[in-house]
């Protein structure tokens, strides 16, 4: 077998490999030897029939085999002696199409090689983690937005018309036809008016009414309805008004606290500072992580293969084109071309993708089987009553278990980072931190 390298510029590299016949016809009379002893053929002993019988039988699909298992074994040897790391699985082209038992093959594999990259010298980097501690003032915000949450909130008989905010409670009976549907009637049932907890239109309908008032109230079901008998049917609620209540914001004190699972205030309020520091903490994190990924962008240069960055590209283009077209769900749209800026983002995500990559595997960063159990966990809550489904998708989608990996790992890489990094913490007001992470979803 001859290999001979054919292009060795920038990261593409491109080899021609010669697999010459009579080696071709070794492999496959060494595939035969291999299987006669099991093969049965009529009028044979089993583990007899005649090796020339045999390479009539078999020859054929066993030369295309040792075919790809020569080419690939070339191909493997290749790297392995090289170092050589693919960007993406090698291309292979069959040069003499006109190939015919007796010759020899001869096939051009090309690919991009990863670039090499030099290590970095963290302690270089200079950072700044904005610190902010939650203020008295921050948590008394917290506490009245808890005061006035709906689990908070109770009600009070009032005076007067119904008002958004308010709560209504109602006997109702709904129809359609003139005819009753199946669970379009209550009794004493309270309705919080801009809830949005009724189809639309209905609790607008409520709206000015008093204890006492009868009122027919006319709806239209929407089209996706989860009842395909109601979708889209036109409805009339008779309503008969028993009462209506006001709402009555609670006092922060031990009551408020235990309808949220605190002890008493004091518990409650060191509860909301630890889950404000929490949120303050993630917030820094994330503008300290933007302003790592910034530096290394601008301290590290290094060749990036073509091919990610054009398969890069138009991942972009065409993602930002569905956030553009949101009406067309599927892919029968025009091609999408990538733009000049499409390219320059690529370009900063490849390159900054595999700095990442390679600093995680020189410092031999792990995501344990652990971390990667939570994660799913995690997500699987955002199917109640799926979980079990979910897990399985998960077991059986290792493409799916590679997007739940890949942040995790970035996130162990980036903290390895930190670790090494010229870090200086600075103490900065709420308003200061909410500035920074505005910014950073405006880029």
């Amino acid at each position: 077998m001859q290999v001979t390298e054919t292009l060795n510029e920038g990261l593409k590299r491109g080899y021609a490999i010669t697999v010459t016949a009579a080696e071709l016809d070794a492999k496959v009379e060494e595939k035969l030897k291999e299987a006669q002893p099991t093969v049965e053929m009529k009028g044979f002993r089993k583990g007899k029939v005649p090796m020339a019988l045999l390479r009539k039988q078999f020859g054929q699909r066993l030369m295309g085999e040792s075919m790809q298992e020569s080419i690939d074994g070339a191909v493997s040897k290749h790297l392995e002696e090289s170092g050589d790391r693919p960007a993406a699985q090698p291309e292979m082209k069959m040069t003499n199409e006109d190939w015919k038992e007796g010759d020899d093959v001869n096939v051009e594999v090309s690919y991009e090689k990863l670039p090499d990259i030099a290590e970095v010298d963290f302690s270089k980097i200079k950072l700044e983690r904005m610190v902010v501690k939650a203020d008295e003032d921050s948590v008394k915000e917290a506490l009245d937005n808890l005061a006035e949450s709906p689990q908070a909130v109770t009600y009070e008989t009032k005076k007067g018309a119904a008002k958004k905010d308010d709560q209504v409670v109602l006997d109702f009976v709904g129809k359609v036809d003139g005819e009753a549907f199946e669970g379009g009637s209550a009794e004493d049932y309270p309705l919080v008016l801009g809830s949005n907890s009724f189809i639309p239109g209905f609790e607008d309908g409520l709206l000015k009414v008093k204890a006492g008032d009868e009122k027919d109230v006319e709806v239209t079901f929407p089209e996706d309805y989860q009842a395909e008998n109601l979708a889209g049917k036109n409805a009339v609620f008779s309503c008969t008004i028993k009462e209506v209540k006001g709402p009555k914001k609670p006092k922060i004190d031990d009551d408020l606290a235990k309808k949220f699972g605190a002890d008493d205030l004091e518990a409650l309020k060191t509860q909301i500072t630890e889950r404000l520091e929490a949120e303050y903490t993630g917030a820094s994190r994330a503008v300290a992580k933007r302003a790592l990924l910034d530096a290394l962008d601008a301290e590290v240069a290094f060749d990036l293969p073509q091919s990610l960055v054009d398969a890069e590209s138009k991942q972009i283009a065409h993602q930002l084109w569905h956030e553009e077209n949101p009406d067309v769900e599927g892919h029968d749209h025009p091609e999408i071309e990538a733009t000049d800026e499409h390219v320059k983002l690529a370009e900063r995500r490849v390159k900054l993708g595999l700095l990442l990559a390679d600093i995680g595997q020189k410092a031999d960063v792990k995501v344990t089987d652990q971390e990667m159990t939570q994660a799913i966990m995690n997500q699987a809550r955002q199917y109640p009553g799926q979980e079990r489904q979910f897990f399985e998708f998960v077991q059986q989608n290792a493409q799916f278990r590679q997007q739940v990996q890949a942040p995790l790992f970035e996130d162990k890489v980036v903290d390895h980072i930190f670790e090494q990094a010229n870090v200086a913490e600075k103490d900065v007001s709420k308003e200061d931190l909410e500035k920074a992470v505005e910014k950073l979803e405006e880029e």
